[in-house]
C-alpha cells in the first residue's frame, strides 16, 4: 500500500475528506516548490500533485499555462522534478502524485519513469491526455510497483466507459467538475454531484474533484458529496501573486489554511 492508498484510509478512520493541492514544480523555482510541499503539510494539504510543465498543456487554462511557461523557461525537466521529490523525502512523507501530460513520459520511457519516480518518492501520477484505454502498459508497470495511476470522470462520461475507467484507477478517481480547461470559477454547477453519486454505484475507490474550485463554500460543498477536494489554478495563481516576495511560501500557505480548514 502507498502513501496515497495509506491516506485515504486514514482519512476514512476519521471521516474526513482529502485536500489535494496543486502546483506547478519549478514555479517560481525548485526550491521553492520543495519549501511549499513541505509548508502545506502544516497548512492541512492531504495530497500533493506535482505538475509537469509542459510546452503544449492542454487541459489547462491561462494560469497553470503561465506557471508552466515560467517553469520550462527556466529549464525545469522530469528528471530534475523526480531529484526534487528525492530531496523533499528527506523533509516529509506526504503523498505526491506527479500531474504530467503523456509527452514527457514517453520520451522518458513508461518502465524507467514509473521505476524512477517511485524510488524517488513518488507515489503516482495523472495523464490528462493518456485515456485508459491507451494505458494499458503503463498500468502494468504501476501495478508492479504500488505506483497509482489516476484516471479522469466527468458527468458527460458515457456509462460503458465508467466502469472501465474506475477499474484502471488507483490511488484515487479525479473527476472534473466543468466542461473546459482548469481555472478558478466563480460558481460551479452542483449538478455533479448525482454524476458522483452514479459513479459511486461502479467503484469503492476515492472520487476526488477537481478543476474550478477556488473557494472555501466550493470546498465545503464539493467536499459534502465526495471524497476530496482538488484546488490547483487558485493556488497557482497565489503563487504567481507573491513571486519575488520573501514570505511567499507564509503568504500561499495561509491562504492554503483558509481552504483547508473548512474540511
Amino acid at each position: 500500500m502507498n502513501r496515497i492508498d495509506q491516506k485515504f484510509q486514514e482519512l476514512r478512520k476519521k471521516n474526513k475528506k482529502a485536500f489535494i493541492a496543486f502546483i506547478t514544480a519549478g514555479d517560481p523555482s525548485l526550491e521553492v516548490t520543495k519549501k511549499l510541499v513541505v509548508s502545506f503539510e502544516q497548512s492541512g494539504v492531504d495530497i500533493i500533485e506535482l505538475g509537469v510543465p509542459f510546452s503544449d498543456p492542454l487541459a489547462d487554462g491561462a494560469t497553470i499555462q503561465s506557471a508552466s511557461y515560467r517553469a520550462l523557461q527556466k529549464g525545469v525537466t522530469l528528471g530534475k522534478i523526480l531529484k526534487l521529490v528525492e530531496e523533499i523525502r528527506k523533509e516529509t512523507q506526504i503523498p505526491i502524485a506527479l500531474m504530467s501530460y503523456y509527452n514527457p513520459v514517453f520520451s522518458y520511457g513508461e518502465k524507467r519513469f514509473v521505476e524512477d519516480a517511485k524510488r524517488c518518492g513518488v507515489d503516482g501520477v495523472i495523464i490528462p491526455d493518456l485515456p485508459p484505454e491507451e494505458a494499458k502498459e503503463l498500468i502494468g508497470i504501476a501495478k508492479q510497483n504500488d505506483f497509482s495511476t489516476v484516471f479522469f470522470l466527468s458527468s458527460t462520461t458515457r456509462k460503458d466507459r465508467i466502469k472501465n475507467i474506475v477499474n484502471a484507477s488507483s490511488g484515487f478517481i479525479y473527476f472534473v467538475s466543468v466542461a473546459g480547461v482548469t481555472g478558478a470559477r466563480n460558481k460551479l454547477s452542483f449538478s455533479i454531484r448525482k454524476s458522483i453519486m452514479d459513479a459511486k454505484t461502479y467503484t469503492k475507490k476515492p472520487i476526488c474533484v477537481g478543476f474550478g474550485i477556488s473557494t472555501s463554500e466550493q470546498v465545503k460543498k464539493v467536499a459534502s458529496f465526495s471524497d476530496g477536494v482538488i484546488v490547483g489554478s487558485a493556488i497557482v495563481g497565489e503563487v504567481a501573486k507573491n513571486s519575488g516576495q520573501k514570505d511567499l511560501v507564509q503568504n500561499v500557505s495561509q491562504y492554503v489554511s483558509r481552504l483547508t480548514r473548512v474540511l
